[in-house]
């Protein structure tokens, strides 16, 4: 057997910084990994851990020149410049070195970079956590490696993890985004049997384990959550799982029934204030369905106008902020105490228009409030609505025979179709007698239709008739008192639609509903004069919302109306109506959740191709409901009865070319 000769190590010694150059051999031309001031603080606090690696300059002759270039090591060589740069280091300090004479200096770089094994992320976050164990605290890991604490907390998660799921990893049978997943609840035993459960999956998301794992809690971001308060919660025995590395939420609370009663408390404390203020009746509930208020009456109370000493210092607040902005209306970016102090006067001036609401001692004796909790988690407090039987008796006026007539019924005579009979009359009679019925009814069908007549010639006050008629209907309880017979009608679709109130497009609704109530005159009879009083402008927007409040493109089953939903359909592009920017998605609780396995399939096909719905098409109905939730997001996918279908364009005009009898004839004998 032949014996193996000997390995001789290349030479080390200590070489001063000044007699080391860049050789123009060294392999690595793209920047990566940590930066040169990076790698350079290191040093600075553990020196140099590993020699560079060197060869001799040689002149023409072959001769060394006593400078040596760096074939392997060039980074490390201009972190020590940077700091030679920055007169931490000497010029002349001695620097570790391998020197090298044989074989390509083109070799020597090559292999350092090639036979270099990156450490494995997981001996990075086993490193980590070995250093509390040994007194490091995380800000102090967080200086020694130049990294944030969160970053720091983020490797301890990890490392925490059961071990069963890093060996996993390890085995690169898991990623690392699935890894992080599993750091959101530490529950070693419950990690593993989601793990199980996953492992026969195609697909492992991220998502569907972070939300097997967070099963039966409640996210941070629910509006019960935010309404207590996570600090109230915690403080209250509750435990809360964060997730370090999502940035959109705060975690979920694991005790459902600890919120669940702190809520009950605290909305029923909360309530107590406001039944305090007299109210006949005050209804609690976490949230009401939409429309809960729309078989009711509502009182509108007045603002408290301001005081003297307040008015003066919105004037104040006002001249100051209207100066700020003259002084500084030619700057391109407003210093930041300015800025700082012009929001400062903004949030003073609206919490002075902010007025609190005067109700009469009669409004609280009959009308009531709603207490809950509005979708950003702060309390939500509906005053002033009357129930049905609740309203005051009115009492009845005696009619001409004695019986008797409601003042708020104008039909209780009869119809222009009744038949109408003279009274007896007397031409003898000394004509103190009113006019007959049949006579005052012959008369005031000739002033009908004259006045019809005029109100053709003058569509402005048509305008205006319309719009009282409207508002009479759609926003006064009692409001019969218009001539002009429109009845608009204003369906509501009360609480058949999950979560309606939370849409964009029905919050701004509503908001315009509550805005032309408040500045409508309370009693109906007053609405004419203040109707007339207003400019075209004020008049035309009240009007369009009006008519907006009419629109009903509802398909139901059993009232089935092709021509009003093909208006609807042509109404919508009119509009250029787009679901997608008005602000529907969807979701699970407004589509996906409510159509079969194939419909969502087809959903995800449509919007992203037959990839991603062949990924999911093996997915039980709540894991791939979820899953396209995610995948549809963005895409601005719509189902097909929310589609909007662009306006048909007009045809092009057809050319015809005259011709006379004659001619006509001719070519018809030709032909």
């Amino acid at each position: 057997m032949t014996k193996s000769k000997k390995i001789t190590l290349s030479a080390s010694r200590d070489i001063p910084f000044n007699k080391l150059v860049l050789s123009d051999s060294n392999v690595r031309k793209i920047k990566a990994g940590v930066s040169i001031e990076e790698l350079a603080k290191d040093i600075a606090q553990r020196t140099l851990l590993s020699s560079i690696t060197v060869r001799p300059v040689l002149d023409d002759e072959g001769a060394e020149t006593g400078m040596f270039e760096i074939p392997a090591g060039g980074r490390r060589y201009r972190a020590l410049e940077w700091l030679v740069k920055q007169r931490r280091l000497n010029k002349t300090a001695p620097v570790p070195c391998i020197v090298r004479t044989e074989g390509l200096a083109e070799e020597d770089s090559l292999a350092e970079n090639i036979q270099r094994a990156p450490l494995h992320p997981l001996d990075q976050f086993r490193a980590f956590r070995a250093m509390p164990e040994k007194g490091k605290s995380e800000e102090e890991i967080a200086a020694a490696f130049f990294v944030s604490v969160n970053v720091v907390k983020q490797r301890l998660k990890l490392a925490a993890v059961s071990a069963t799921l890093l060996g996993a990893y390890a085995e690169e049978e898991m990623t690392l985004d699935q890894l992080m997943a599993f750091t959101v609840n530490p529950d070693h035993q419950r990690q593993e049997q989601v793990w199980e459960a996953l492992r026969q999956h195609y697909l492992k998301q991220p998502y569907e384990i972070r939300r097997m794992l967070t099963e039966g809690a409640v996210r941070a971001s629910d509006r019960r959550a935010q309404f207590v308060g996570l600090d109230n919660y915690v403080e209250a025995g509750g435990e809360v799982l964060r997730d370090l590395f999502q940035t959109d939420d705060s975690g979920w609370l694991q005790d459902a029934a600890l919120l669940e009663t702190m809520v009950t408390e605290k909305l029923n404390e909360d309530a107590e204030a406001i039944r305090a203020e007299g109210w006949h009746w005050i209804e609690v509930g976490t949230d009401f369905p939409y429309g809960h208020t729309y078989d009711l009456r509502r009182i509108r109370g007045e603002a408290e106008p301001m005081s003297e000493e307040e008015d003066k210092t919105y004037e104040a607040l006002k001249a100051e902020y209207d100066k700020l902005e003259d002084d500084y209306a030619q700057a391109d970016e407003l210093p930041e105490e300015v800025d700082e102090r012009l929001g400062e006067i903004e949030t003073a001036m609206e919490a002075l228009q902010n007025r609190p609401i005067r109700f009469e001692a009669e409004d609280y004796a009959i009308a009531g409030a709603f207490v809950s909790i509005d979708s950003a988690g702060d309390l939500r407090v509906e005053r002033g609505y009357v129930r049905p039987e609740g309203e005051p008796a009115v009492e009845a006026e005696d009619g001409p025979d004695g019986e008797h007539v409601d003042p708020d019924d104008d039909d209780v005579v009869g119809d222009a179709s009744d038949p109408v009979t003279d009274q007896d009359e007397d031409d003898d009679d000394d004509g103190t007698k009113p006019l007959s019925d049949r006579l005052v009814c012959e008369l005031t069908v000739h002033r009908t239709m004259a006045l019809r007549d005029a109100l053709v010639n003058d569509p402005q006050l048509a305008l205006l008739a319309n719009l009282h008629a409207m508002v009479l209907q759609l926003f006064y309880r009692y409001g019969q008192h218009s001539c002009v017979e429109i009845t608009p009608r204003s369906t509501q679709f009360g609480s058949q639609v999950p979560n309606l109130g939370e849409a964009p497009y029905v919050q701004s609704i509503d908001l315009g509903i509550e805005t032309w109530a408040g500045n409508l005159p309370k009693q109906p009879e007053d609405l004419w004069d203040a109707l007339t009083e207003w400019d075209s402008d004020s008049r035309d927007t009240l009007f369009a919302h009006c008519v907006a409040m009419t629109v009903n493109a509802v398909q139901e089953p059993h009232y089935r109306k092709p021509r009003q939903i093909s208006h609807a359909d042509v109404l919508a592009s009119t509009l250029g109506l787009d679901m997608v920017k008005a602000g529907w998605t969807p979701t699970a609780d407004s589509y996906l959740g409510r159509v079969t396995k194939a419909q969502i399939l087809a959903a995800v096909r449509d919007a992203k191709g037959d990839k991603d719905a062949d990924r999911i098409a093996g997915f039980k109905k709540p894991d791939m409901v979820e899953a396209a939730e995610e995948l549809l997001a963005g895409t601005g996918w719509l189902p097909q009865p929310l589609r909007t279908a662009p306006l048909a364009e007009e045809p092009d005009e057809p050319e015809f070319e005259i011709v006379d009898d004659g001619e006509e004839a001719a070519l018809q004998a030709a032909e």
